[in-house]
């Protein structure tokens, strides 16, 4: 089996509540449908350390002029006050790339700003903190297709809210066809609700 590779983004200020969900499950094989099939490698626009908003300081695996859609099974961008003065355009920029060409995309509120702003938003259904903020996004037209729900996912395209970091990593994972829907399912509850009975379920819809 050929490993895959997932890539997330780097920028400064990134919110590391919002890709760990994510990215853990992602390079966690237990519970997986095929243990292995992907692995997670961060790119950033350089090979540069960033800090992250809880003051993480990353390296990149890859600088994004390396890295090709078809390199990719998923660009994950999370979001990073960064996204609002436009430091991150090159990502958004990649985004557009990865959708023509296939290839899924999951953002995470700071970044729906950097999709609008690309004019990706203008004809997919799209989430993110609230329709508000994107229609302030010069060549934003795509707020009849902006829905209220934790997290959205369509057309290879999957998009949330700053709080819903657990609904984003649940919508990667259907994207990426990780877990059996039943464990997916398990996975979701037991996170969601804390309550140790889910993770029984959880073994038990993975045995």
């Amino acid at each position: 089996m050929k490993t895959e590779t997932v890539h997330l983004a780097l920028y400064d200020a990134l919110a590391d509540w919002e890709f760990g969900f994510a990215a853990a499950q992602i390079n966690t094989p237990q519970f997986q449908k095929a243990p292995g099939r992907y692995r997670v490698r961060t790119v950033g626009l350089t090979l540069d350390p960033v800090t992250s908003i809880g003051g993480l300081r990353i390296t990149p695996d890859v600088a994004l002029a390396d890295v090709e859609p078809a390199d990719s099974a998923m660009l994950i961008l999370p979001g990073a006050n960064t996204w609002e003065d436009g430091s991150n355009a090159a990502f958004a920029e990649a985004a557009g790339r990865w959708l023509a060409a296939g290839v899924p995309v999951a953002a995470i509120c700071g970044a729906t700003i950097g999709l609008a702003a690309e004019g990706l938003l203008n004809s997919r259904a799209h989430g993110g903190n609230v329709v508000g903020q994107l229609a302030a996004v010069p060549g934003y037209t795509g707020a009849a297709l902006f829905s209220a729900e934790r997290a959205v996912r369509a057309d290879g395209l999957i998009t949330a809210g700053a709080a819903s970091s657990l609904e984003f990593a649940r919508e990667v994972f259907a994207e990426l066809d990780l877990y059996e829907p039943a464990v997916l399912e398990a996975w979701y509850g037991l996170y969601r609700t804390g309550d140790p009975t889910w993770f029984g379920k959880l073994v038990g819809a993975a045995s």
